[in-house]
């Protein structure tokens, strides 16, 4: 009977000391990576929708450019021909002339925007996969701006459609 008692005072003994030890619960906690991995893919998100949205932009400015451009570019050769031919007033080559220089001017602000386009596709780690797509575009509105210079504002206007078309279809993978 001692030996009964002893072994069931061993027994009380060690189910209270386990029990003590095993007062916390043990429950798992949920680390804060789930909360970094959705804030990261929200952020991933808002770079490319705001990556998107400037080429977006590029594309709207362009074709209406663009659409502008036909009209005008064909006066224009009229007129040249005209002045060439002495059948335009003074006052209409110079309007042309200015007419002209602002075309010009787009063509280069075109150009300009364009390669601040690609900087910022480059130097933005969400954006850098979509650069290769867009890659070539400020080039392209480089070729515009050259054959603008050189008067050619039809073949000027072609490139251009290249460079809407180049837009397009990046702005087709980030969607």
């Amino acid at each position: 009977m001692n030996r009964l008692l002893i072994t069931a005072a061993i027994c009380l003994l060690l189910f209270s000391i386990t029990g003590v030890g095993q007062t916390r619960s043990r429950t798992t906690r949920r680390s804060g990576t789930a909360k970094t991995t959705t804030s990261s893919s929200d952020q991933a998100n808002a770079i490319r929708n705001e990556g998107a949205a400037k080429v977006a932009i590029q594309i709207k400015n362009l074709t209406a450019f663009l659409y502008l451009l036909g009209g005008v570019a064909k006066s224009m050769q009229e007129l040249d021909a005209a002045a060439k031919s002495g059948n335009a007033s003074p006052a209409a080559v110079q309007q042309n002339e200015q007419n002209k220089a602002r075309i010009k001017a787009s063509f280069e602000d075109f150009r300009v925007g364009l390669d601040n386009l690609e900087i910022y596709f480059r130097s933005t780690a969400g954006l850098q996969s979509y650069y290769l797509k867009l890659a070539g575009s400020a080039e392209g509105a480089a070729n515009a701006e050259n054959l603008a210079a050189a008067g050619q504002f039809d073949r000027a206007g072609r490139t251009l459609l290249d460079v809407v078309n180049r837009l397009t279809d990046t702005l087709a993978i980030m969607r």
